[in-house]
């Protein structure tokens, strides 16, 4: 049974920057299509990021391209966001979601998903 979880969340100022990890339990990350997504308070989970397994290909929110990259660490079984460049509009908790398949950012598409790591933005 796979179990992602997140870590590397944080309170940073505007401009700043974090890097957010996935690992997991039970089963290597290697194989599977790993999801970034958050929720804000009042807000419904959206997508951030993508990263397929198969061939690396990715996707990215428009609200965060330029900003964000995503890749992964196939000899440490983990796959990072890095996000740069912070706005208090990325305050969120952030998810990491594990599917085997493409690189959706449809939260429904996704069978395992972590606890989440909180994201502050804030001066």
């Amino acid at each position: 049974q796979l179990q992602p979880v997140e870590s590397g969340g944080g309170l940073v100022q505007p401009g700043g920057s974090l890097r957010l990890s996935c690992a997991a339990t039970g089963t290597t990350l290697d194989y599977y299509t790993i999801g970034w997504f958050r929720q804000a308070p009042g807000k419904e989970r959206e997508g951030v990021s993508c990263i397929r397994s198969r061939d690396g290909s990715t996707n990215f929110a428009d609200s965060v391209k330029g900003r964000f990259t995503i890749s992964r660490d196939n000899a440490k079984s983990t796959v990072y966001l890095q996000m740069n460049s912070l706005k208090p509009e990325d305050t969120a908790v952030y998810y990491c979601a594990a599917r085997r398949g493409a690189c959706t950012m449809v939260p429904i598409a996704y069978d395992y998903w972590g606890q989440g790591t909180q994201v502050t933005v804030s001066s």
